[in-house]
Order: C-alpha cells, then structure tokens, then sequence
C-alpha cells in the first residue's frame, strides 16, 4: 500500500512522494506535504518554464526564482507561466 499525505495543494488525503525530492528541511516539508500528483504537475510546469524562459539553472537566480514559483504553485497562488505557450492538442 502507498503512502498518502494531506496535500498542500489540492487540500485532500493523495499519494505521497516515495522520497523527499530535496535534502534537508525543505525536501522533508515536500515529502510530508505534497502529493505524487502534485509533485509531478510542478515538474512539468518547471521544465516548461525553463525551456520557454530559456532559463540556466546553473545561475543561482534562477534557482531562487523557481523555488519562490513552485511555493506559490503547491500553495494554490497565482504563480509564473510561460507567455504565449500554448499546449499541443491531443
């Protein structure tokens, strides 16, 4: 049986992460309080944020800019979206 956690952003009982993504007080805080689902629609925004955005994340900047979007995006705040994308039809 998977674990389940009270997830920040859709404020109901999902499955949990299987590990903490990040090490240290942040990652467990993610691991105790955000869903597998969740998790993975940051993911996908993320890379598309730094594909469109043409990002570096070797520029701490850019490290700390995306952290402050994914606490708005697991938080259900208006977070950072790439202008003008527009997603592939099925």
């Amino acid at each position: 049986m998977s674990r389940t956690v009270f997830c920040r952003k859709y404020q109901e009982e999902l499955e949990g992460l299987e590990r903490a993504p990040y090490p240290g007080a942040k990652g467990q805080d993610i691991y105790d309080n955000v869903s597998k689902k969740a998790w993975q629609e940051w993911t996908d925004h993320q890379t598309m944020l730094i594909n469109e955005k043409h990002l570096s994340m070797m520029d701490p900047k850019t490290r700390e800019f995306l952290t402050q979007e994914m606490e708005k995006f697991m938080a259900g705040e208006d977070y950072e979206k790439a202008e003008g994308y527009v997603p592939p039809s099925k």
